[in-house]
């Protein structure tokens, strides 16, 4: 039997993105339906910012109020179909008729409601899941609700951590207020002193999912749990880790109309990418120049503390480096200065162009990507779409997707280090220089990787295992 499964989460691609979580909702169930073993539908937030081309195919589903603790909020369902996925909208003005999705003092009630206008949804639709699958902590309040509640018989919940530093907190006294729930079910939301919606997502669940092997084993260990570590411990033989996917045909060197010149695996076709991309940024044109790139948002998380130690002294050398992302103020003044500084070495491009990042991607030679922790990580994975060779840190996906070059046999799809430490990135670095100077090291590296399948196909099968 076919199972129905709903995806509940705060963004995803086309209709809103701020990171990562948004290409795997907007790419996962496609690959899900594929298999014909389960339908996928996905009930997103309705933000102010959804585009005009989306707003005129929404639909009417139906009207209602939603109980926000001793009050109750307007809600309509809104749904529009495309390419063969059906998406489900809750509109509410007062919590989300405003600019950008995040960043409000609210945030956790917002959210709240948006979990308890789920569960309200599927009380009255005819739509009844088998399975509701929430992300992140967004969504841990609806599958704290419906494992208590149970809108439809024998439902049962699936809750993926895409990063557990994020959690969702709200003041301890707020359980009356915002949830319509016995006060015998406060210890399942209870953390620390407060309430934290992350927590509930994990207490509740069925099953419990993360965003890559390795990062399943971190989390359940003090340096990387966030002070969810011993619940995880508890709940481990429910926790399953996952490496996410990427849309493969979207993200495809030989189809991206993108990048001014398509290629599968050729290194001269790849090299004209460059030259036209140095060219219109202002760079010395020189296809033999390495080039490097850093895409990414300017936070710790990145790794970007270790690259403000040693970047200055490795752009002493005969290289290039292609930064594009906005964040910290710290980050964005050390590579305006370094920019500033090396205005023939370092190229600074401030905030985010999705087409103008595939120029780079399809452009550089190298992609760093020294992360202080990574649940998954989709950069490298689009950086192997590109044939530009990842060098990473070995945690949580980077991990589980980058595999280091063995010198002897020429295996390996990137170049890794272990410890988070601003010297072994520099080693690695240099080692890229004598690899892309040695051409039978070099196109060994971009052999592997022409190889490399980080599809969803894999990762679908193991969410049908699970479901």
């Amino acid at each position: 039997m076919m199972k129905k499964v709903l995806f509940v989460a705060s963004e995803c691609t086309p209709f809103f993105k701020s990171g990562g979580l948004a290409d795997v909702i907007g790419s996962l169930p496609k690959y899900l339906n594929q298999t014909n073993q389960c339908e996928v539908r996905v009930i997103l937030p309705m933000y102010a910012s959804l585009k005009k081309e989306y707003r005129d195919m929404l639909e009417e589903e139906m009207v209602y109020q939603t109980p926000v603790g001793w009050r109750f909020q307007y809600t309509r369902i809104l749904s529009l179909e495309l390419e063969g996925i059906k998406y489900y909208f809750v509109d509410n003005l007062q919590y989300f008729g405003r600019d950008g999705m995040y960043g409000y003092e609210d945030d956790c009630e917002r959210f709240v409601f948006f979990s308890n206008a789920v569960i309200e949804f599927i009380y009255r639709s005819d739509y009844k899941p088998d399975i509701l699958h929430g992300h992140d902590w967004q969504a841990g309040a609806a599958v704290a609700i419906c494992n208590i509640k149970r809108p439809v018989e024998g439902i049962k919940t699936v809750f993926t951590i895409h990063n557990i530093k994020y959690q969702g907190l709200l003041m301890y006294d707020a359980f009356e207020d915002v949830f319509n729930l016995d006060r015998t079910h406060f210890a399942g939301f209870e953390w620390n002193g407060m309430l934290n919606l992350l927590k509930a997502g994990i207490f509740h669940a069925d099953k419990i999912t993360t965003v890559s092997p390795s990062y399943a084993e971190e989390i359940k260990t003090p340096y990387y749990g966030e002070g969810l570590e011993d619940l995880l411990n508890m709940r481990h033989h429910d926790l399953i880790g996952i490496v996410n996917g990427i849309d493969v045909d979207d993200y495809h060197s030989m189809k991206d109309p993108s990048i001014p010149v398509n290629f599968k695996s050729s290194i001269p076709k790849k090299q004209e990418n460059k030259t036209i991309l140095q060219e219109k940024i202002n760079l010395p044109v020189n296809k033999d120049i390495p080039m490097y790139a850093i895409i990414t948002r300017m936070v710790e998380q990145k790794g970007l503390d270790l690259v403000m130690r040693i970047l200055e002294e490795f752009v002493q050398q005969d290289v290039q480096i292609v930064i594009l992302g906005n964040g910290d103020y710290r980050y964005e003044q050390y590579f305006h200065y370094l920019s500033d500084k090396y205005p023939d070495k370092v190229s600074l491009h401030l905030g985010f162009n999705e087409a103008f990042s595939r120029e780079i991607y399809a452009a550089s030679d190298f992609f760093i990507m020294p992360s202080l922790f990574e649940p998954c990580g989709l950069s490298q994975l689009i950086a192997l779409q590109y044939k530009s060779i990842p060098i990473v840190r070995e945690t949580g996906g980077l991990k589980d997707t980058v595999m280091p070059f063995n010198y002897v046999t020429h295996e390996g799809t990137g170049l890794s280090f272990a410890n988070y430490n601003a010297h072994e990135l520099l080693d690695r670095l240099y080692a890229s220089l004598a690899i892309y100077r040695n051409k039978e090291e070099y196109k060994s590296l971009i052999k592997n990787i022409t190889k490399v399948n980080h599809s969803w196909d894999a990762s679908a099968q193991k969410y049908l295992e699970i479901y």
